[in-house]
């Protein structure tokens, strides 16, 4: 995802795509932990996508970085 795009959706949009993002990302590492991750490049890109969220909920003021 590009921030341009993220920066486009509501607050709450945002919130609950963090919600699913850490969600995926847990499931990913568990995936890799017992080789069954086929993409292992969905780790970085889960946790890029993260960050960027993270990053525009914090700049909104909103509860940020680390709840």
């Amino acid at each position: 995802m590009k921030a341009k795009d993220l920066r486009e959706r509501s607050t709450e949009d945002l919130r609950e795509l963090r919600g699913t993002l850490k969600k995926d990302l847990f499931s990913y590492r568990m995936k890799n932990f017992v080789n069954q991750l086929e993409n292992t490049s969905l780790l970085n890109k889960s946790r890029k996508d993260l960050a960027r969220i993270e990053l525009i909920l914090s700049e909104r003021g909103e509860e940020g970085a680390k709840p």
